[in-house]
């Protein structure tokens, strides 16, 4: 997200450069209130109670058969991401109806990934119109088991994996261990069903066909949807502006390879033109796709030459890295997320025959660079 839904709010190391051009300048939407981007497409913008303190929605002009009308087509909305549920983000969503949707019902819930601030409000949304949801299966069953408690936020699972990898501050781990509302606290509810997208899929919305691109390593499924013929791109997470995407390793799947994954997702998107308008979850609508995926693959690759050149003296575990990685206090917030993006690196260079890792008879993982 980001701070909220498992990203570091962290510029990388390019994120000032000028290239990037963005059409709307400086301007950001009041909460509550609407911008449209292109014809049917407004930007909403929502508050979220984290460092990273707001999450991008988006609502389409759309029509579809009515399933109690015999088909006739019905005009309304469709809903990209929702925000996460709380009292605030439901009554700028109540203002939205009021201000924007003419009248309108919500025909769909369309939500990009599993996380909390994407995912929290779609029970709610979905309830109130009779809409229904689409989202990827991954995601989909990773939100059920998440809101039943068994996810990676909390719990002794998630404090066994943190010491594992060095974490060994009782009063912090204590604060992770109580943690099993985490992601219930945010998504009380989930769809009890849902509509399937996947990797290709072509989603009619309005007069637009949008393409479903899947992306990894920063959720288990997501999918970004590439209006080609008018070159727009909901990016969700996997392409943001100004800050890099977290990625993690998590207890459940502890010698997974999620920043490989992640950065070969990008190049899913790295044929988009530099004309192509790209709508992030965090930040502002920016042009240059091509430029943003080098500055993303600059900063990772710079974050693994920098563990690599720690290591080689010897042999270090993941917390003992953090202040490599990040150059500022981290709370025990953000540390969860920095660990975890920590070890992905480190995965990443194991895996590719880089590093070395082993346990130590103090059931800590160290790694050590292969020279």
């Amino acid at each position: 997200m980001t701070t909220s839904s498992n990203a570091m709010a962290t510029p990388d190391a390019d994120a000032s450069r000028p290239s990037l051009h963005y059409p709307l300048g400086e301007h950001l939407p009041e909460l509550g209130s609407a911008t449209e981007v292109a014809p049917g497409i407004f930007w909403l913008r929502m508050g979220l109670p984290f460092a990273l303190n707001h999450i991008n929605l988006w609502l389409l002009r759309d029509r579809m058969p009515h399933p109690t009308q015999g088909g006739v087509q019905q005009e309304g909305w469709t809903v990209v991401d929702c925000g996460i549920d709380n009292p605030a983000t439901r009554e700028a969503w109540l203002q939205v109806e009021q201000q924007m949707l003419q009248g309108l019902p919500v025909l769909r819930v369309l939500v990009t990934h599993m996380h909390p601030d994407h995912m929290g409000l779609a029970h709610w949304i979905c309830e109130r119109w009779q809409a229904p949801l689409w989202m990827s299966t991954s995601e989909y069953q990773s939100a059920l088991l998440a809101s039943s408690g068994l996810s990676n936020f909390g719990g002794a699972p998630t404090v066994a994996f943190f010491e594992s990898h060095g974490w060994n501050k009782a009063e912090e781990l204590e604060v992770i261990r109580a943690r099993m509302g985490y992601y219930p606290g945010m998504v009380p509810q989930i769809p009890g069903a849902y509509v399937r997208l996947m990797a290709g899929t072509q989603v009619r919305i309005g007069d637009r066909t949008w393409e479903c691109i899947s992306g990894y390593g920063h959720s288990p499924e997501h999918m970004a949807l590439l209006d080609a013929k008018q070159q727009l791109l909901i990016s969700g997470d996997m392409l943001l502006p100004s800050i890099s995407t977290n990625v993690s390793v998590y207890a459940m799947e502890p010698d997974g390879n999620p920043l490989q994954c992640f950065l070969d997702s990008l190049n899913k998107m790295a044929h988009l033109s530099d004309a192509t308008l790209i709508l992030p979850s965090h930040g502002r609508p920016f042009q240059g796709a091509a430029l943003r995926i080098a500055q993303l693959q600059t900063h990772h690759a710079e974050r693994l030459a920098e563990l690599l050149q720690a290591c080689q003296d010897q042999a270090c575990c993941a917390y003992e890295l953090l202040p490599v990685l990040f150059k500022r206090t981290l709370d025990v917030h953000q540390t969860t997320f920095a660990l975890g993006e920590a070890v992905a690196h480190l995965n990443l260079l194991w895996l590719s025959g880089q590093m070395r890792r082993d346990r130590g008879s103090d059931g800590v993982v160290r790694f050590k660079t292969i020279l």
